[in-house]
């Protein structure tokens, strides 16, 4: 969850703050509770601000916590400069929070104070309602929550690092970002690093380690089927020693997320990454729990930035596929990506028994003939967002849609996946979106998703980045 800042702003005249100053303390303590029960953590201004010094004291306390958003809060009517001059002492997104008891004044307090911030330019959110009562309270704590795990989504980025393994794959323009935008923009650096180097320390790396892994494997796994070609026990473990080796490479520089191109150079001549990318977005590995490592395939920078913003607002491991086909007859989408679905999408089980009980390793298939296993399997059904960050004529903007992940009957699946690569992992998708808006104009191949419904969070994301949100639905 994430860290919230709440100052609440009060009349300058010193008889009328003596007059609402318990009520203000009441209402802000039960929007405090609230938000701390919802899970987030919450710093509290150390005074009501009623004066101009306070205005600028009480928020850069509250900034130096080091808060995602800062909410000020209006119970009564409040002096509009004082939030000019608590803004002007906070970087952090701002919220403005209207309580709508009608014995006070709170919605004038906001809209005074909102229209002085619009005067200057100084972007805002405003939201309203009282977070104790049962109709309204939950709308107002959710709402003040997605933006903050979108403020924190956001400002993760910045002083981060993402590792690209090689470079542009296959002469797909839609993977490769300016490093120079991504600095400005989101203050990300991209650390170059020569796929070669993964060979040299995949060579080196714990072969008793890999051994351990291919057990555990092939122990909770539905299925590895060995063909004594392209795929080997040899050839698995060096697909894990390709893990432990980028592993290690994160935890020395010191990496945030990554891309791995792959395609031609590995899948031609070491081993496909399927294995790799899968346990690297999963949330553990047979040593157990571990933290999600958001990895792209292809090296597809936009769609890693996208995963990642997906993973840390949701706090899921994101999705990634290639928009492989449309079902016109059944209305569904089949989102297919060799092996680059986390292993988790099997199940959504914290357990990964339970998900690699639905996952098969198969050989992997003509595309790739340096071998390997792909991580086959069919991702549980469930509401989805789904989405990315394109660009058009240089600018970024993010489409964004609500889905449904479906499962059907064996003989139904067989059907499906025999249509396409059997082999690869399938997720079967019912967009909220006519197909042919999504062909004209969705952005790229490349498609991302995390579970439930997390449009609010990347609607915020959207406007704290300053892009443009491109959001369909059939309604």
């Amino acid at each position: 969850m994430a860290r919230i800042g709440v100052i609440s702003i009060s009349d300058g005249r010193d008889h009328v703050h003596a007059r609402n100053a318990e009520f203000i303390a009441a209402k802000q303590a039960g929007l405090v509770e609230s938000l701390r029960a919802a899970g987030h953590e919450v710093v509290v201004g150390s005074d009501l601000v009623s004066r101009n010094d306070l205005a600028g004291s009480v928020a850069r306390e509250v900034a130096a916590a080091g808060v995602d958003v800062t909410i000020f809060y209006y119970a009564v009517w409040a002096f509009p400069h004082f939030t000019m001059l608590a803004a002007d002492a906070t970087r952090s997104p701002l919220i403005l929070v209207a309580s709508t008891d009608p014995t006070e004044p709170g919605l004038v307090g906001m809209l005074a104070a909102g229209g002085a911030l619009d005067q200057i330019g100084r972007k805002h959110t405003r939201l309203w309602g009282a977070p104790d009562s049962a109709d309204g309270g939950a709308g107002l704590v959710e709402a003040a929550g997605a933006h903050a795990r979108a403020a924190a989504a956001v400002a993760s980025l910045r002083g981060s690092t993402f590792g690209r393994f090689g470079g542009r794959p296959m002469g797909m323009n839609t993977t490769v970002a300016n490093t120079d935008e991504w600095m400005r923009r989101f203050g990300i650096d991209v650390e170059e690093i020569d796929q070669y180097e993964l060979v040299l320390r995949a060579e080196k790396a714990d072969a008793g380690e890999a051994a351990k892994a291919r057990e555990w494997i092939e122990q909770h796994a539905a299925g590895v089927h060995y063909d004594g070609n392209k795929l080997t026990p040899e050839l698995l473990e060096r697909q894990i020693r390709s893990y432990l080796a980028i592993r290690e490479i994160i935890a020395e520089r010191k990496l945030d997320f990554s891309g791995i191109k792959g395609q031609p150079e590995l899948t031609e001549h070491f081993a496909t990454m399927d294995v790799t990318e899968a346990f690297l977005n999963d949330p553990y590995d047979w040593n157990g729990p571990k933290p999600v490592h958001i990895t792209a395939t292809e090296a597809d920078m936009d769609g890693a930035l996208t995963m990642q913003l997906m993973h840390k607002v949701s706090g899921d491991p994101a999705l990634f596929a290639d928009v492989r086909h449309y079902h016109a007859d059944r209305d569904i989408w089949d989102l297919c990506n060799s092996g680059q679905h986390a292993t988790w999408y099997a199940a959504r089980s914290d357990d990964p028994a339970a998900n690699l009980a639905r996952v098969n390793f198969y050989p992997e298939v003509f595309f790739f003939p340096a071998g390997g296993a792909s991580v086959q399997h069919i991702a549980a059904p469930g509401q989805m967002t789904l989405g990315r960050l394109t660009r058009e004529n240089g600018e970024y903007r993010l489409q964004l849609m609500l889905g449904e992940f479906e499962t059907y009957d064996d003989a139904t699946t067989r059907e499906l996946v025999n249509q396409s690569t059997p082999e690869w992992p399938h997720a079967f998708a019912r967009l909220d979106v006519p197909a042919e808006r999504f062909l004209s104009r969705f952005g790229a191949n490349h498609i991302h998703a995390v579970p439930g419904d997390r449009r609010a969070e990347m609607r915020a994301v959207a406007d704290l980045l300053g892009v443009r949100l491109d959001e369909w639905s059939r309604g």
